[in-house]
């Protein structure tokens, strides 16, 4: 009776270490995809509406449907004739033409002007600083941004930074692309050569120094 115990014992026991190998085989993650944003270059961004933007909605001589719409987290709104519309990603103008379509099933001729009262934008058309700066995270990008407004926004650089050696992560043409910005030379030589624009998209990756 006590071998055949022990004997189910490792048999349970080796059942348990082959569910687990098999389980740590396929715990693997996909990477991470980065998201180009549609602004290749300074002059041409335009603010696409993202999640938790709040958007003011006018439909002319109809008051009823018009008003104040929060976009949900899926990037669509609701309103009171249309439970599902998709926002996110457009202009506040392409939004307006869309809804014109929308609503000419249910009024005639609707007229449609879409205002952004709360900015957030999508992810895409976001800066991200990640690092050793003093307040890592997420920026909403503004035309003409520059690396300098950027580090003013997240107070600079930790006293353990190593600026120099910090990377601008870029998706051009479909492809990752890596560039290497002097920070320390930027804020702290005052070297303003060091400047540069950024774009919607772009991640800042500033490592910690070696002493």
């Amino acid at each position: 009776m006590d071998n055949r115990l022990a004997n189910n014992i490792k048999v349970g026991l080796l059942l348990l270490a082959t569910l687990l190998s098999g389980c740590s085989s396929n715990n693997s993650l996909p990477v991470a995809t980065l998201h180009p944003s549609d602004t290749a270059d300074i002059n041409s961004y335009r603010y696409l509406i993202g999640p938790s933007d709040v958007l003011s909605i006018f439909v002319w001589r109809n008051p009823e449907v018009s008003g104040t719409f929060v976009v949900r987290p899926d990037g669509m709104i609701t309103t009171s004739l249309v439970e599902d519309i998709s926002v996110s990603g457009k202009t506040p103008t392409e939004l307006a033409r869309s809804i014109e379509e929308i609503l000419s099933t249910y009024l005639r001729d609707p007229i449609v002007t879409v205002t952004v009262d709360t900015f957030v934008g999508p992810f895409s058309q976001q800066i991200r600083v990640i690092g050793e700066a003093a307040q890592p995270r997420a920026i909403n990008y503004i035309q003409h941004m520059t690396l300098l407004d950027v580090m003013i926004q997240v107070g600079g650089l930790t006293e353990f930074a190593d600026g120099n050696d910090a990377v601008l992560i870029r998706i051009e043409d479909g492809q990752q692309k890596e560039y290497q910005v002097l920070i320390n030379e930027l804020l702290k030589d005052g070297e303003i050569s060091a400047n540069v624009d950024m774009l919607p998209g772009d991640i800042i990756i500033i490592p910690e120094a070696w002493f």
